[in-house]
């Protein structure tokens, strides 16, 4: 073989060797997820009043559950625009809800934070109303009848926050869009029992909460969070 063609032979090979060491592409840029519950404890969390989970609530497998009335939860860490996932399960009659933004304000989570409410549709008060049914910007915008699965089955939020864009999704399916501060939010918060807290729903960042003072047992797990940015 002539020396141009062992060369070529050479180069080639070199080449093939700097692509193989070459990594591939991951989602390294992509905003990476953060679980917010550990297979036996929730350090993410804490009680509204409470340092650490208060009594009621409890840990086991990843899962976080509660079986009647107990204090409502909230991150240590504070959040701006996000996605959040997770799977929900309710007792007969349940009644719960995650909260964004939540500040300290004011006496109790839901005086400052947009709720996306959790439900046992078919036998708790809230279901008979589309503003206060599973899923729905609580008492603001409702969603659709029928996703919500029934009580003590899985069902699997998803919540994007993003500058004033709210995204409510469940069980695969994008139930209620909204902007925050638009002038429909203002009129529907001015109609509202949130009119009696100025700063409800202006947080640019804040907690997020989990409504724990209602009736009903409530398991959560695969809880999980990305900062979008």
């Amino acid at each position: 073989m002539r020396n141009t063609q062992w060369y070529e032979v050479l180069l080639a090979s070199a080449c093939w060797a700097v692509l193989l060491a070459t990594p591939a592409p991951t989602e390294a840029a992509s905003p990476q997820w953060q679980p917010l519950l550990e297979d036996h404890g929730a350090s993410a969390w804490r009680g509204w009043t409470t340092p650490g989970l208060p009594a009621g609530w409890h840990v086991s497998g990843g899962m976080l559950s509660k079986d009647g009335p107990v204090e409502d939860l909230v991150t240590n860490q504070s959040f701006g625009d996000f996605e959040l996932e997770l799977e929900w399960k309710i007792g007969r009659g349940g009644n719960s809800g995650i909260f964004y933004r939540v500040t300290r304000d004011y006496d109790h989570v839901y005086w400052s934070g947009p709720e996306y409410q959790l439900l046992d549709d078919a036998n708790a008060p809230d279901g008979r109303n589309r503003l206060t049914s599973a899923a729905a910007a609580y008492s603001l915008y409702g969603a659709p009848a029928g996703i919500v699965l029934p009580f003590d089955h899985w069902n699997r939020t998803r919540l994007v926050v993003k500058g004033a864009h709210v995204e409510h999704w469940l069980n695969g399916r994008k139930v209620v869009e909204y902007e925050l501060q638009s002038a429909d939010w203002r009129s529907k918060v001015a109609a509202s029992k949130f009119a009696a807290y100025p700063n409800y729903g202006l947080a640019r960042t804040g907690l997020i909460g989990l409504q724990g003072d209602h009736p009903g047992a409530l398991a959560i797990r695969r809880l999980r969070i990305r900062e979008l940015h």
